[in-house]
């Protein structure tokens, strides 16, 4: 039976997936560095994925390429090496850490260069 949205009926309730994903506060982070990125002209598109394991929010110097960086946040992880996660393009793990805001400081050092 579908869901009428005239009738005065609620909505079915959303299924319980269990699907992490960013909350208002992360993804806020996250598009701040994304921002500045591309700003500075080094990133030029975004995607984000969910999943039962793993959020991934990654970064494009052009759409039709494979991501240059995921930002990944893996909740089963947040005990032992941390929940978050800044991989590079090959698998690389560039830093790993409990706190989202220090994972993101990768992007702030100065020696921090994009290769084109």
């Amino acid at each position: 039976m579908a869901f009428d949205p005239y009738s005065s009926a609620s909505p079915p309730a959303a299924p319980t997936t269990g699907t992490v994903f960013f909350d208002r506060k992360e993804l806020s982070a996250i598009l701040s560095v994304y921002g500045r990125m591309v700003a500075g002209g080094h990133w030029k598109d975004y995607g984000i994925d969910a999943s039962r394991e793993a959020a991934s929010f990654c970064v494009f110097r052009r759409a039709s390429e494979a991501p240059l960086y995921r930002i990944e946040k893996r909740p089963a992880l947040a005990r032992k090496q941390g929940a978050w996660a800044v991989i590079a393009h090959g698998g690389l793990v560039l830093k790993r850490g409990h706190e989202l805001a220090q994972v993101l400081k990768v992007f702030d050092r100065a020696r921090f260069e994009v290769v084109k």
